[in-house]
């Protein structure tokens, strides 16, 4: 090796070694330039650190909470439904509408008891030996009307097809209110004394007594097959298959007095 070629290879060396001595020099500036400072920022890190597993546990706390809750949740929604099952059957025993209790046509007459009350006045003094039929036993104040015994889903269920037919809850419901209409019109048409009711109603009062008290009547709601006018039962193939299932289901039972077809309102069994 000439002289040359050594001056070289001492220059490479003394320049890596300058080169090396220059990062470390590098490395320890960069190590003590903020030294209080990095204490500091690793504080603040643990402190957040320690914060957000604070809400971590919190979240977790509320999770087991809301999972207890759960089965509680699970009962209430199951009572409701329950409950809310009640509720639509209780709405669909009931008629969709409910005609006032007035009396039918056959009291439509007494609308003139005044003007022929005053009519017949003169004639009531040749009139006063004659024997009146006795009336029944007058109604105690207070008496219940009709009783309505609606039938349920379940009842109209349980019936065959073919004796069900079309028959709906609604319109079956609605007719066992109208028979309740007649009945007490009939109830009141026993109670009424005749110096309240017209010449021609009293005759059909008369009739009415009689069959009240017949045995099997005596005591009960009834109506006769001619008072059936509507508005929901009408003696027509849809209202003769109401009668149908309402004979069948209990509802009502059926004699015959006279001409008469009576029609008793039973109680369920």
């Amino acid at each position: 090796m000439d002289v040359k070629e050594a001056g070289t290879s001492l220059d490479s060396i003394i320049s890596s070694f300058n080169t090396r001595i220059t990062e470390l020099q590098e490395l320890v500036i960069g190590r003590n330039m903020y030294p209080a400072s990095s204490i500091t920022d690793l504080t603040a890190v643990d402190a957040s650190l320690k914060a957000m597993e604070l809400q971590v546990q919190a979240i977790k706390d509320r999770l087991r909470d809301e999972i207890e809750a759960i089965p509680k949740a699970k009962k209430l929604i199951d009572a409701s439904l329950r409950q809310q099952k009640k509720l639509q059957s209780m709405y669909s025993y009931v008629p969709s509408n409910f005609p006032d209790r007035v009396a039918p046509s056959n009291l439509e007459s007494s609308k003139s008891l005044m003007s022929e009350t005053s009519k017949q006045c003169t004639n009531f003094g040749s009139e006063k030996h004659e024997e009146e039929p006795a009336a029944p036993p007058k109604e105690k104040k207070g008496r219940a009307p009709p009783p309505l015994w609606f039938i349920t889903i379940d009842e109209l269920d349980s019936l065959s097809s073919y004796m069900r037919g079309r028959l709906t809850l609604e319109k079956v419901n609605a007719a066992i209110n109208d028979m309740a209409t007649y009945a007490e019109a009939n109830a009141q048409l026993i109670a009424a004394p005749k110096k309240k009711l017209a010449e021609n109603v009293w005759e059909r009062a008369l009739e009415i007594r009689d069959i009240a008290m017949t045995g099997g009547v005596k005591g009960k709601y009834f109506f006769l097959e001619t008072d059936i006018k509507g508005p929901a039962l009408k003696l027509d193939n849809t209202g003769r298959a109401i009668l149908t299932v309402l004979r069948h289901l209990g509802r009502i039972s059926e004699i015959r007095i006279g001409h008469h077809r009576v029609i008793i309102l039973s109680k369920p069994q």
